[in-house]
This record gives C-alpha cells, structure tokens and sequence, in this order.
C-alpha cells in the first residue's frame, strides 16, 4: 500500500495508495461473495460458470474505475463493472423479480450513464481534455473565459451520474427493488464493490479535477454533496424505519450508509490533514461496511435458499427464534446489525466515529451532528431484527431449520472476524491507509 504511485495507461488511470486500498476491499468482497454464493447456488441446482466469470468481470471494472484518472476509462470500467453487475441480478430465472430487477437496475443506470458522458462532454468542452490533471489545471485557472458555466455544469452532471451508483437521495428509487430482487449474494457484492468503486472515482473527480488550487478554492462542489448527504441521511434512516423485509430494510439502510460517507467526501474540499483524515475516514467507512454487509446478506442468503425461491423468507416474522435453531447464525446476525448501527466495539462505531471527526474538523459540524442523529434513529430498526431473533417465540419456523452452511458459514465467520478485529483493532487497518490518505496532497 505504501509503494509510490505508478501511472497506467500512459497516464489514464494510477495505482497509487488510495486506490490499492480501494482495489483490495473490492477483490475482498468479491471473495467473500463468491464463498457465501458456491452453498447458496449450489443449494438451488444453479451453479453455473457464468455466474463467477460476470463477477470477475464486474469487479475489473470496479478496479479500475477506483484507479482512472481519464474521464474516458471512467466511463469504459464503469460500463465493464454496469452491464455485469446487471447480468448478475438476472441470474437466478426464478419467477419474475430478479428479471424485473436487473432491467429497472438496466434502465435507469443507462440514464445515469448518459448524464455522466453529458457532464464529461461539458468538461472536455470546457479545457480541451478529458485528463483529470488537465481539467484542474483549467479550474485552477478560472478556466477559459466563458466556460466557468461548463465547468460548473459538469461538476454537477458527472456528481449526479455517480450519486446514482452511490444511492445518493435523490437518486436511490431503484435501490429497494433491486436489492430485493437479486440473489442475497450478489445484493451484498453490489451494496459492497459497486459502492466502494462509485466512492473512489467519485472522490478522483471532485478532489483531483474539481478540487482546490492549494488553499484557494475555485470551484465549490462541496454545497452540492453536503445537502446530498443531509438528505441521504434523512432519507434513507427514515423509510427503513417501516420496512419489515430484511432485504428492503438493509437496502434503505445502504442509502443511509451512502449519506455517512457523503460526509467524508464533502470534508475533502479543504487541504491539509483534514483531507488526509476524510481520506482515511472514507477507506476505513468502506471497507468496515464491505464485510459488515456482505455478512448481513450471507446470513440472508442461508434463510432465503431454504425456500428455493430468491427474495422471500426474509420477512421480520421468519427470522422468530432464530437463535433457537441456529445460534450461530443468530449471533453474526446480531453482530451485523450492531455494527452497521454503529455501537461500539465494532467496526460500523470506529467508521462513523472517524467520519464525524472527519466532519468536525472540516467545518461540518451541523451535517456531522445530524449524521449522530439518524444513527440514534437507525438504532430502531437494526435492533428490531436482533429482537426477533431472540426475544421472539419460532414462528415460520421452516424458512430457517436445517440446512448446511457450508462455504456461507465460513464467510459469514470471517467477516464477523473483520468486524470484531476493525473494531477493536482499528489503527491496525488505519496504518495500512496511511499512505492512501496522501493521494491527493496534504
């Protein structure tokens, strides 16, 4: 992690320390996932070849898409990482939901997409490159006269483009329907890796195309992501609150955890160690999240293929005495959910106490404290699921007997470890990032 960058593609994309640290937590999921998928499609008599081969695919996207550095490659790796990912959802043809998932995922995706080929159109047209090294020289000079309006507007569209990719409000209907739908291993891969790459290239763009001249800022983008955040946050805490679907609560939930690292993102605006720590804030945020939700979906997976029928056995009333049939599961379930609440001593705490921090020091105090708020709210519904699981008398008790957990079990028992470990250990993983934390100055 701590190598000098290397520039790739003669110049178009880098494999510097942030996006090392990016790469890993995406090649993380995708093993995890993978672990948690051998049982579950085994299970369902659906094991095929395709279904690792689009995964690979999907996640050689996603790296390099964390590395880009040309708006070109961004859109070449975001396309490459896209139409697997949709392949993905569709996989199981079981009934109509996945199929109908993966299109409403195919559709709007393709409008997002357009959106950000608009907004690199504008920025091109605006500096004459699609370099991010150019187009900060440009902001850094004012840009050309008469295209400060370009420069915004791309800022703006290529934003908007990616909030997509990160369920940022108002950008996120296509989230519940599509997490519900979609096989629970693939869910957890996409709430993971599709994040954690959205979040990088995300960053690369503002900060090392849009960001500051030094101390001098001349383009604020950080308005725009901070009533992103706000309302992320709301948003997303506010409509899991209802839901008794695990996997539509999770989904909601992942709106609000975008809203958290939104946090990070808008704390990059200023230079100095408060961009270093936001930096560190953000890798740690992504890949404590990464296992805590593949492993919440994993134990979803083991429930869900009990029924061979994707997305059902998930309701609040079937996870009743879980902890009488399967401790074990009961247990990690319970752990999950602790940590992405953000209760101590788990990694979902550390995350979101650095990102606060991360908010503080940046000036962010009101979006910093309004992010502790909605976590108190969320404390609602992530407990509700441990209340059922143990407090509740068996009910459907069918959906969750017997069963060997096989490959799942393992990897629900790793990232219940990284959890733990994250938690309790966190500047252990914090000296890994240090260096990641200087991609883009100090």
């Amino acid at each position: 992690m701590g190598d000098p960058a290397v520039p790739l593609f003669s110049g178009a994309a880098v494999s510097d320390g942030f996006g090392r640290v990016v790469a890993a937590v995406v090649c993380g999921a995708l093993l995890l996932s993978c672990i948690v998928a051998f049982s579950y499609l085994e299970s369902l008599h659906a094991t095929r070849g395709e279904f690792y081969a689009l995964s690979l695919f999907s996640a050689a996207g996603m790296c390099l898409l964390a590395q880009a550095t040309d708006l070109i490659v961004v859109f070449i790796s975001l396309e490459v990482m896209s139409l697997a990912v949709y392949a993905l959802c569709a996989y199981l043809r079981r009934g109509k939901r996945p199929a109908e998932a993966a299109f409403k995922y195919f559709i709007l995706g393709s409008f997002a997409s357009a959106v950000f080929l608009y907004g690199a159109a504008l920025a091109f047209g605006a500096t004459g490159s699609t370099r991010l090294a150019d187009v900060a020289i440009a902001v850094g000079r004012g840009g050309p006269a008469g295209t400060g309006g370009l420069l915004y507007g791309a800022a703006a569209l290529l934003t908007s483009g990616f909030a997509f990719k990160v369920a940022a409000v108002p950008f996120h209907m296509w989230v519940p329907d599509v997490y519900d739908g979609a096989p629970a291993p693939v869910t957890g891969f996409m709430a993971a890796g599709v994040k954690a790459a959205a979040f990088a290239v995300l960053v690369r763009i503002l900060v090392s195309g849009f960001g500051p001249a030094g101390d001098q800022v001349v383009l604020d983008w950080s308005r725009l992501v901070v009533w992103l955040a706000g309302l992320t946050m709301l948003v997303g805490n506010l409509l899991a609150i209802p839901q008794r679907s695990v996997k539509r609560m999770l989904a909601y939930s992942s709106i609000a955890h975008a809203g958290y690292l939104l946090i990070a993102v808008a704390s990059m605006q200023r230079s100095g160690a408060v961009r270093a720590d936001a930096t560190q804030g953000l890798l740690f945020y992504l890949a404590s999240y990464a296992a805590t939700i593949i492993g919440a979906f994993g134990v979803v997976a083991v429930i869900e293929r009990r029924l061979a029928l994707t997305g059902s056995g998930d309701d609040l009333s079937s996870w009743s005495g879980l902890s009488e049939r399967h401790p074990g599961l009961a247990a990690a379930m319970s752990l999950f959910m602790v940590s992405l609440a953000g209760v101590p001593p788990t990694a979902g705490f550390m995350a979101k106490l650095t990102v606060f921090r991360a908010g503080i020091e940046a000036g962010l105090t009101p979006l910093a404290i309004l992010g502790v708020l909605t976590s108190v709210a969320g404390l609602y519904y992530y407990l509700r699921v441990v209340v059922y699981v143990y407090m509740y008398p068996s009910g459907k008790g069918e959906a969750v007997q017997g069963g060997r957990l096989l490959s799942a079990g393992l990897a629900i028992a790793g990232c219940a470890l990284i959890v733990l470990w994250m938690g309790i250990q966190p500047g252990t993983f914090a000296a890994l990032t240090q260096s990641a934390s200087t991609s883009f100055g100090r």
